[in-house]
């Protein structure tokens, strides 16, 4: 049965607001998976924070409609299940790594912010670390001289008592 006006409207109005606060949308073919694949898929979208939905094309397109996202309508034919995350990497991760062991889901495309990407481009916004990853390896830059310079000026009274240790050890023996 189809959707009536008023579904279709709440559906797109939805879309919408998924799609402006999105950082990339991820579209991939899911013909041929079965129903516990893509549930076990959603189950992972939902720990990712990922918006995994099966649409309609052409509410799909409409809600595009002039957003940054809107060259990614082109690319929207055929069976497809959209990932749309505020990470850029988080849904082409969860995406990539499920086509990995499940054959059956090919990536389409993608797209950031006024960039369209095919699925190798998919594939290499998959590859880059995310945000978290990011934000973690600057915090250890940022740390590393604090530390270092921490261990040097622990390192002046470490000394100076392992030398009264070998001097008392020196006295007993003697």
């Amino acid at each position: 049965m189809g959707l009536n006006l008023e579904d279709k409207k709440a559906i797109v109005a939805e879309v919408s607001a998924q799609v402006a606060e999105a950082g990339s949308i991820i579209v991939a073919e899911y013909r041929g998976l079965e129903v516990g694949d893509i549930t076990a898929l959603r189950a992972q979208a939902r720990k990712n924070g990922v918006y995994l939905r099966v649409l309609k094309n052409t509410l799909v397109r409409r809600a595009l409609a002039g957003t940054p996202f809107a060259g990614l309508a082109e690319k929207c034919v055929g069976p497809l299940i959209y990932g749309i995350s505020r990470d850029p990497v988080a849904a082409a991760k969860l995406l990539n790594d499920f086509g990995k062991s499940n054959a059956k889901l090919v990536i389409k495309a993608g797209a950031m912010p006024n960039y369209v990407m095919d699925a190798e481009g998919v594939k290499a916004l998959a590859a880059m670390p995310s945000r978290e990853e990011l934000l973690a390896k600057l915090l250890g830059t940022l740390q590393a001289p604090i530390a270092q310079f921490v261990r040097t000026l622990n390192e002046v009274p470490a000394r100076f008592v392992r030398t009264l240790a070998a001097v008392r050890d020196a006295k007993e023996a003697a």
